[in-house]
């Protein structure tokens, strides 16, 4: 049964003649809970700028457990020092290698550094 089909239906409107449904048919529609689930899922995207290891454990989260796409502005990690920025590279990194992560830039400037990290179910398509 289609969408377009369980919605009519939900509605009150018989599948073959699409008029109205009366008596015991309606009341069994009205007392019964219907569940129409989406044909593609709803995906959170998470904008985060890290400032801890919990916070790029968060982002790790994300990613592989819960397939959200996030966009993390590491210019924060990166002016604190090269063992905060280095410890978000190596996250990356195993982000990438072991589940098949993308990572692609936004913009890098004097205190932003903006990447966008997308589970591998996810395609995300770079033109220009």
């Amino acid at each position: 049964m289609s969408f377009v089909d369980t919605l009519k239906r939900s509605l009150g409107f018989d599948e073959e003649t699409r008029e109205p449904v009366t008596g015991d048919y309606a009341e069994d529609l009205l007392e019964n809970d219907f569940y129409i689930a989406p044909e593609q899922p709803f995906y959170e995207i998470i904008l985060i700028r890290p400032r801890t290891v919990d916070d790029m454990d968060y982002v790790f989260d994300q990613i592989v457990e819960e397939n959200n796409p996030v966009i993390v502005d590491l210019g924060f990690l990166e002016n604190e020092g090269p063992d905060a920025f280095q410890m978000a590279g190596e996250k990356i990194k195993i982000l990438r290698n072991k589940h098949k992560t993308e990572a692609i830039s936004l913009c890098k400037g004097p205190d932003k550094n903006m990447i966008i990290l997308t589970p591998s179910r996810i395609n995300l398509i770079k033109k220009g």
